[in-house]
């Protein structure tokens, strides 16, 4: 086995509980210095993924309403599939691309330990979710789902540049941009541990994004491309959807995002 068949396992494993093991067994053998060489297979394009839950589109999911038990179940479920995605897009990312030939053979090294390190984050959020859905008498498959983010995967699986501007600078990022607010939210409704499990999160959320936008630059150098416009193209050409304000500023600058990179795609539709 070597790290990279050790990801692959983590995208072939579809039950929840041995993709979260298949993760944490990922970070444990990279502890161990376990030898780095390219797949012989191909990977395919999506992850192995359980029966449930449902998968609908985006429309079709029901807005949470956080002043209720029900909303704040439906909105623990929302940011567990999220971060059961998230597994399987720090998976791919160290599968699919440490031989890129954009990566230098000196900074391959450190390219896995960044996205091993997110992965295992990753999956650490989505055990301590499920877990606390599962105390709260539900569990992740148990509410409808919709696939964008492993969407934006599949659109972006031949560039790593593109892969990079999308999956950590765009989606990732949003994340930073609502979650302070759901925070707020469940603090008022007297959900403080629900809160406490979403700040951790957001947390190390913040250096999953600079690790991204960290590699993005790195590419767009190896590219000669000057980064933020360079940015800006990939997310007109790959991003389906609408890079939505309002942003959280102060959260996108810790994590390596210059407003000056994102601030005007709002007003531009990208479907």
């Amino acid at each position: 086995m070597t790290i990279l068949q050790f990801a692959h396992d983590i995208l072939k494993c579809g039950a929840p509980d041995d993709k979260v093991a298949a993760a944490f067994a990922l970070a444990h053998a990279y502890e161990h210095d376990l030898k780095i060489a390219p797949l012989t297979k191909p990977l395919d394009d999506t992850p192995q993924r359980p029966e449930n839950p449902v998968m609908v589109p985006p429309h079709k999911v029901k807005r949470r309403r956080l002043g209720t038990e029900k909303g704040r179940i439906a909105l623990l479920h929302a940011v567990a599939h999220i971060e059961f995605n998230a597994i399987d897009l720090a998976a791919d990312m160290i599968a699919r691309f440490s031989y890129d030939p954009r990566l230098k053979p000196k900074d391959q090294k450190q390219f896995i330990a960044d996205w091993v390190k997110v992965c295992a984050e990753e999956a650490k959020h989505f055990k301590m979710i499920r877990s606390h859905l599962q105390k709260l008498g539900s569990d992740y498959g148990e509410h409808p789902a919709h696939g964008g983010l492993w969407a934006a995967a599949v659109h972006t699986k031949h560039d790593i540049a593109a892969r990079l501007a999308i999956a950590p600078m765009v989606l990732e990022a949003r994340g930073l941009d609502v979650t302070p607010n759901m925070i707020e939210k469940l603090k008022q409704a007297g959900d403080d541990e629900s809160a406490q499990i979403l700040q951790i999160i957001y947390d190390e959320e913040i250096g999953h994004v600079k690790i991204g936008s960290d590699w993005f630059h790195y590419i767009a150098a190896q590219d000669n491309q000057p980064p933020k416009a360079y940015f800006r193209a990939l997310v007109r050409e790959f991003f389906r959807g609408r890079v939505k304000p309002p942003f959280n500023i102060p959260a996108r600058t810790l994590a390596g995002l210059q407003k000056d990179y994102y601030l005007g795609l709002e007003d531009i539709d990208l479907e």
